[in-house]
């Protein structure tokens, strides 16, 4: 056993001190609330369930559990599944790991980590990963056919179940074999209050797509059958669409064909359907009643769904055929017979449903004959169930717990027995309670009460469950674990708590208070010949399949086993397999009722540690020698006590112990030396040794600590000697070099002074004073020279668009070369406008207005700038009355063209000629010689124009105007650019003001008394027409589209 340095309590519970139920529950408390959850019994785990998911699982774990025995680290399942497979893989000896709790304590995710580390830690390959992929696969599909939500348990496994897991010489696995024990098909029918059906049931409704559900006559939701508890639909933290997808998937992983996946729902469809089949009474024309069918419509549907004649089903349903040797009686059914009836069809089809999915695995997992095999089985069986009112089911529950606590006492002392032995240790018989005169009373073949049940099931006359409990009180009347309100009367003892129907057993964990009623009838578990008969008449292959009793020509009129004589001869057939196995044990237990993480219940743990024997199992362990181990590792962790062993030791492990157990004080009876390994006979004498070794471990960390103090400070002084040596010396070195640097610097700079002196004292005396200057000018004209005369034979040519320019040779000309390249451009400028004529000048200032005006604003602008702006567009120079319109003393007209005016009152156009002139906007019917409206430019407040490539625009006019006073004008010209920017010149020219241009989309005019706000908008591009079009909306808004 390793101590582990700060580990929480006692971690094997054989070590525990005292030896009792509170102490075990305090250590089990303490170390759970720490997040320990497993702790050992010698090679037994236990398993307190902690209702979250801790960071002790996954591929790290499993490497590191791996490579360590036992006993080297913390307990958990891990470890023991480790042991199991290396005893396997390497010992040839088959193993089997016994799972077992009550509901809600752990047990099926303790097998999933079983058989995800065997998974991990056994070889690779194709084939190797196909198989332990279906036999990890398989749990998803059979938690959904055989788990529920239960009041305990969200996810509650209602069987038991059995996997021989096979593997080669290697240790990888081949495949594997599953039993099922007992499943509670009584769920199918009924639920208690807060509990749920299976889940396939759920998930089928939930997960299915609309295409599935009309195929199985299903409907999505629960609320519409009656198999299903309405008030518990959903559970917390389970997702049923998700679940069914992956249910699916791993049936198909498994081997299941798409056909057979189909026929599974539709027969998990059909069990459904038989729960809405409502029954009604009737009455034959005798008067004896009978009963039928309310609403036809489901079994209808039942039988198109798997080919079965509906009518038939309804006789089936209502009706029963006796027969005997040489007659038949058909005999009609009331409604509570035919809901018997209803509800047994839906339980057994549901039960045959689940053995035969558990086959069909069992055939896509199993091992060929002739291969050698290793076997490792996993048990996860129902725990030991003490119920308010316990019945039939928890009655061979606890038979089932009561076998399997008599192969762990003797499995465990035969282990014993066995190691005693090999070490050459004398084995002292132990005293423990032998639970075969229990076991005794529920199963012997002659005098059992399974026995007597079935003797009752079978003898003709008046059957009930009374008669029953009458024979059981004659028989046992005088039985020492038998008790029931008859017996105890007789001893002059009375209970109230037990019932004139009840007996009572004193079963290994305790007394159980049993109720006879439906002791007969679940027995029994009777489904009438007809019903079978009709199934098998099906045309669906599986259901078919699951009746063959149904089969006229294999019909016998023997009556089938009863159900407690198929569990007696389940139970016989595995005590036979773990009886053949190595066993290792994983206790599964419960810390609360409430599902809820860091709650721990002491009275509910007390209970189940009754019901699971774990203080019986602690003393069959500490029976002898509470603690043994081999003399190697016993003396790599105690040498350290002996001066003998410490720090070396040259001769053997054994000598070695001995040596350290001498020179501690410890009784020669505590202590025997087998062959290979020491035993200590208890626990105190252990904790003695662990004590010593702590306070050894101090005084050799004390010693460690001063050694390595002194050493430090050693080497610390030693180092801070070296380095003061080392900077005294580059101090010294440094401040000498420096020192000659300074002289050196001194003497360089001296000599440069006096070289410097003597070369000017000859300078004069051979040169003038001012040669230098006057080179240095002379080289510096040479080189502006040098560069003028470069830059005129290499000057670009004189367009003004012409940017090119040569670069500057020298760097100091790089500003005098820039101010020249900025006076030639405005030279070739100057020379440009100088020969453009008057009228030129004019339309570039046009051109250059219009483009301040509008460049970047309007959409059109880009398209009028390679166009010369003409003025006149209608030919006035050869229409005399239009020149009539500008008056004689009028300026040149400006512009004139024709525009379309907008009427603002509903939106229509009219054509009408406009003049600009120096002076005036003038505005004529284009069949008139006679101006309409005369507009003077200072009357001109502003215009209005769009971005768009349209050319609309507004004439904001001055209210104080006659003209004015009318309201603004909406015209459309098609030179709006150049009309706008020679009106802008041209307003500039005569008012000495500019003209506010604006550029929008949305713009408001004025109209008599009111305004109108105009909204332009441009239409989608390539219409039918690329007009504009103006719509009225209401009173005070206007609608422009431009195309």
């Amino acid at each position: 056993m390793s101590f582990q340095e700060g580990s929480v309590g006692v971690e094997d519970l054989v070590l525990l001190e005292p030896l009792e139920e509170g102490s075990l529950l305090k250590n089990l408390k303490l170390r759970y609330e720490n997040k320990e959850i497993y702790t050992y019994i010698g090679n037994v785990v236990i398993s307190v369930n902690p209702y979250q998911q801790l960071p002790i699982y996954g591929p790290e774990f499993i490497a590191k559990y791996r490579d360590y025995t036992f006993y080297e680290l913390k307990p958990h399942i891990y470890a023991l599944a480790n042991v199991a497979y290396q005893s396997l893989r390497d010992r040839d000896r088959d193993q089997c790991i016994l799972i077992t709790g009550e509901s809600g304590a752990g047990k099926t995710e303790a097998s999933k980590l079983v058989m995800s580390y065997v998974a991990a830690v056994c070889g690779r390959g194709e084939q190797v990963n196909s198989v332990k992929e279906q036999l990890l696969q398989s749990n998803p599909v059979l938690e959904a056919f055989g788990n529920a939500k239960t009041i305990r348990n969200d996810n509650s496994s209602r069987f038991g179940k059995y996997m021989d897991i096979e593997f080669d010489f290697k240790g990888s696995p081949l495949g594997g074999v599953i039993t099922n024990y007992l499943l509670e098909k009584s769920r199918v029918v009924k639920q208690l209050k807060g509990e749920r059906n299976f889940h396939i049931f759920y998930q089928l409704l939930a997960g299915a797509d609309a295409q599935l559900l009309k195929a199985l006559k299903l409907k999505q939701g629960t609320s519409g059958y009656t198999y299903l508890n309405r008030d518990v639909s959903r559970v917390d933290g389970m997702d049923d669409a998700s679940n069914f997808r992956a249910v699916q998937s791993a049936m198909t992983v498994i081997g299941f064909s798409k056909d057979e996946i189909q026929q599974v729902l539709e027969v998990t469809s059909l069990v459904l359907k038989l729960g809405n089949i409502e029954l009604k009474d009737e009455f034959q024309a005798n008067g004896i009643p009978a009963s039928g069918i309310c609403d036809r419509k489901d079994i209808q549907e039942i039988g198109e769904m798997v080919g079965l004649n509906s009518e038939e089903l309804e006789r089936a349903l209502c009706s029963r055929t006796r027969e005997t040797a040489k007659e038949k009686v058909v005999t009609v059914l009331n409604v509570i017979q035919a809901q018997y009836a209803r509800d047994a069809l839906a339980k057994n089809i549901y039960s045959r449903l689940f053995d035969w999915i558990v086959n069909r695995i069992n055939e896509s997992i199993k091992v060929g004959t002739g291969e050698k095999k290793k076997v490792m089985g996993v048990l996860d069986i129902y725990g030991f169930e003490i119920l308010e009112d316990n019945s039939f089911e928890q009655f061979v529950i606890n038979y089932c717990n009561e076998k399997l606590q008599q192969v762990f006492i003797e499995l465990t002392l035969k282990e014993e027995q066995e190691e005693y032995k090999r070490e050459g240790i004398p084995w002292t018989k132990v005293d423990y309670f032998d639970n075969g005169i229990i076991c005794n009373l529920i199963e012997h073949n002659q005098r059992g009460i399974l026995a007597m049940l079935d003797e009752e099931c079978l003898r003709p006359g008046v059957v009930s469950d009374s008669t029953f409990l009458a024979k059981l009180n004659q028989l046992f009347s005088k039985h020492s674990h038998y008790e029931s309100k008859v017996t105890q009367n007789a001893q002059h003892h009375y209970d109230h708590s037990m019932g004139l129907s009840c007996f009572r057993i004193c079963h290994y964990a305790g007394k159980v208070t049993y109720n006879v009623n439906s002791f007969i009838d679940k027995n029994n578990d009777l489904l009438f010949r007809d019903l079978s008969q009709v199934m098998w008449k099906a045309q669906q292959p599986l259901l078919r399949s699951l009746f063959p009793e149904g089969n006229p020509k294999e019909s016998s009129l023997k009556r089938p086993p009863t159900a407690g004589a198929q569990f007696k001869s389940s139970v016989a057939v595995l005590m036979k397999n773990l009886y053949s196995k190595n066993p290792n044990y994983i206790r599964c237990i419960k810390p609360n009722e409430q599902k809820q993480r860091n709650q721990f219940s002491s009275e509910l743990v007390a209970v189940q540690a009754r019901y699971l024997g774990l203080l019986e199992n602690v003393r069959v362990r500490r029976a002898g020698y509470a603690y043994r181990q081999g003399y190697k590792a016993f003396l790599g962790r105690y040498r350290l006590l002996s001066r003998s062993t410490w720090p070396s030791w040259n001769g053997g492990d054994r000598e070695g112990v001995e040596k350290v157990l001498e020179s501690l004080i410890v009784s020669s009876e505590e202590l025997a030396f087998g062959k290979t390994k020491i035993f200590i006979r208890s626990p105190k004498t252990l904790f003695y040794l662990e004590e010593q070794r702590r306070l050894r471990l101090q005084q050799l960390a004390t010693l460690i600590q001063k050694t390595y103090r002194g050493w430090r400070c050693r080497t610390h002084y030693q180092l801070m000697r070296k380095s003061q040596i080392l900077i005294s010396a580059w101090f010294r070195g440094n401040k000498q070099k420096k020192h000659y640097g300074k002289i050196k610097a001194s003497t360089l700079r001296i000599q440069a002074f006096v070289r410097g002196w003597k070369a000017r004292k000859n300078y004069r005396k051979y040169f003038r004073s001012g040669a230098a200057l006057t080179l240095a000018n002379f080289i510096y004209r040479s080189m502006a020279q040098k560069f003028l005369l470069y830059l005129k034979n290499n000057l670009p040519s004189t367009k003004v668009l012409d940017t090119s320019w040569p670069a500057a040779p020298y760097r100091c000309f790089k500003t005098a070369n820039q101010e020249l390249q900025q006076l030639f451009h405005q030279w070739k400028c100057k020379r440009f406008r100088d020969q453009l004529s008057p009228r030129q000048v004019q339309v570039l200032r046009e051109k250059l207005c219009a483009s301040e005006l509008f460049k970047g604003r309007k959409a059109s602008y880009p398209q009028s700038v390679p166009i010369p702006f003409r003025g006149d567009y209608i030919g006035l120079q050869g229409n005399p009355k239009l020149q009539k319109l500008k008056g004689r003393e009028e300026g040149p007209v400006l512009v004139a063209e024709t525009v379309k005016k907008v009427n603002r009152g509903n939106g229509k156009t009219s054509a009408r000629i406009l003049l600009l002139t120096t002076g005036h906007v003038i505005l004529t019917d284009t069949k008139k010689s006679q101006a309409q409206t005369v507009i003077g430019l200072e009357s001109v407040a502003g215009v209005s124009v769009t971005s768009f490539q349209d050319g609309l625009f507004s004439l904001h006019l001055s209210e104080m105007s006659s003209v004015g006073s009318k309201g603004d004008i909406l015209l459309v010209s098609d030179h709006v650019v150049e009309l706008l920017a020679k009106m802008y010149q041209a307003v500039l020219d005569a008012t000495q003001r500019q003209l506010s241009v604006t550029v929008t989309e949305k713009f408001s005019v004025r109209f008599k008394d009111s305004s109108v706000a105009v909204k332009v908008i441009q239409g989608p591009q390539g219409g039918e027409n690329n007009k504009l079009i103006c719509k009225k909306k209401g009173s005070h808004s206007l609608e422009v589209t431009v195309p």
